[in-house]
């Protein structure tokens, strides 16, 4: 028997939920204008002047985000809006120090104004995504059409007229009117997943059919291979003709990553392991960028002063920074080239320090367990697979940035999620998390135990 929304939404767990991701939003408003209060006093011994504007204007945005939330998607997780919430306050914060950091040098640069725009329309494309899509299984019946047009997407900023690198090097951007531009690849990552989850949910018998032997092993059959080497050509192509090395690592960890978590064979892991092996060695012989980016890795002082500058100001900042930081406007950002956007992490290892990082990353942990949740719950293959998927990709990008400033791996050039400044990254992580509340309502727990109870009280 099927449970209307108006019945959900009256049920005391609906409520709990609601109440719960209220009690969060508002603890992700408290502890991002304490931020922005010390960022400001600790350029003026004042109470910033647009302090309760600024925190209206929060407050407003995250009201609306929980109204459309739990009106068009009762009993979803609570925590997937706060975390995404308040990781987004704390990006705002490090930008607006950014800014200060670099009016000091006269710059002029004023970012922070920008992404709160970014905001404003991320929280509005967050609820438009809720109002739209009430099944998200009607994305399977797309999927072709979802692909396509992801991999367009990608091939976009290849375009003589549209597309630009801004000089460096990375010919990920698409020119719009207005003097604006908007990175595609950041919502082909999120059509990939769409298109790979419906795929994968077809197709998952044969893909996890064990009916050759490869030496002593049993291993699927070699047709189902030709999906992982397709991705392998299709991420190669982005490294060669667009220079990303970030964008090209995230298409194919995504689909070698969802490949195994829909058959469960360590076969792919182990062939998409080595396909990747040989692409990055081949990378490396063919393209200048790449080499570059592996020396720097391996040694940044051998050239501090020229190709490494970047990774040895970010070293310095964390090491700086040391375990409790020098605290919210007292470090010097501005000595990192691109500190808003890929080095932000390092801004913030410095002046909060490793308990500030670590806070950092627990909230991305905590997002990516309530989205794996999520799709451990969800009632359908696909819905499953959408859910894990969209988790990975958020995940993955947030190691492969955070490696790649504390030289974990080379550097890939990608923002953090939802913290860097940069409009088209947020806009797609707010979609991102509108799809995780909609799989997660999906699964209505609440829904099943309502409906238990009507059938029983229908035997008596």
């Amino acid at each position: 028997m099927s449970v209307s929304l108006d019945q959900l939404r009256g049920t005391p767990e609906v409520r709990r939920r609601a109440n719960t991701e209220v009690g969060l939003l508002v603890l992700a408003i408290i502890i991002t204008l304490s931020a922005y209060t010390l960022v400001g006093l600790a350029q003026e011994p004042v109470i910033p002047a647009g302090l309760l504007a600024y925190g209206g204007a929060l407050a407003a945005l995250a009201a609306a985000a929980h109204l459309v939330s739990r009106r068009l998607a009762p009993g979803a997780d609570p925590l997937l809006l706060p975390i995404a919430f308040l990781l987004n306050g704390i990006g705002l914060v490090m930008i607006r120090r950014v800014d200060f950091a670099e009016a000091s040098r006269d710059s002029g640069l004023e970012l922070a104004p920008l992404q709160t725009i970014w905001t404003i329309v991320g929280v509005a494309l967050f609820a438009r995504t809720l109002l739209l899509l009430r099944d998200h299984t009607v994305l399977d019946r797309y999927r072709y059409i979802i692909g396509l047009a992801a991999v367009v997407a990608l091939m976009t900023p290849l375009l003589p007229v549209l597309g630009t690198d801004f000089g460096r090097g990375s010919r990920i951007w698409v020119r719009i009117p207005g003097g604006f531009s908007l990175q595609p690849g950041e919502f082909a990552k999120i059509g990939l997943v769409i298109f790979f989850a419906a795929y994968l949910a077809e197709k998952r018998a044969l893909l996890s059919a064990a009916t050759s032997r490869l030496g002593p092993l049993h291993v699927p059959p070699a047709r189902a291979f030709g999906p992982v080497a397709l991705a392998w050509f299709v991420s190669l192509g982005v490294l060669v003709f667009e220079r990303d090395l970030g964008l090209s690592l995230l298409i194919f960890g995504i689909f070698v990553a969802m490949l195994y978590m829909a058959t469960g064979r360590l076969a792919y892991v182990v062939f998409g392991g080595a396909l990747f092996g040989a692409g990055a060695l081949a990378s490396w012989s063919v393209f200048s960028h790449v080499q570059t980016r592996v020396s720097i890795w391996l040694d940044p002082f051998a050239d501090a002063q020229g190709s490494g500058f970047q990774l040895v100001q970010s070293l310095f900042a964390f090491g700086t920074g040391g375990v409790a930081g020098v605290g919210w406007g007292q470090g010097n950002p501005e000595l990192i080239p691109d500190v808003e956007t890929d080095f932000i992490f390092s801004a913030i290892g410095e002046e909060l320090g490793l308990l500030g990082t670590t806070a950092v990353l627990l909230l991305y942990f905590l997002l990516a367990g309530r989205g794996f949740v999520t799709a451990l719950r969800a009632p359908d293959d696909f819905s499953k697979l959408l859910a894990a998927g969209l988790t990975f990709v958020f995940s993955l990008q947030v190691f492969v940035i955070v490696g790649g400033v504390s030289r974990l791996i080379p550097l890939t050039g990608i923002t953090l999620p939802l913290v860097s400044y940069g409009g088209s990254s947020l806009l797609a992580n707010y979609v991102l998390i509108a799809l995780l509340v909609r799989v997660s309502a999906a699964r209505a727990p609440v829904a099943r135990r309502s409906a238990r109870a009507d059938l029983a009280r229908i035997d008596g």
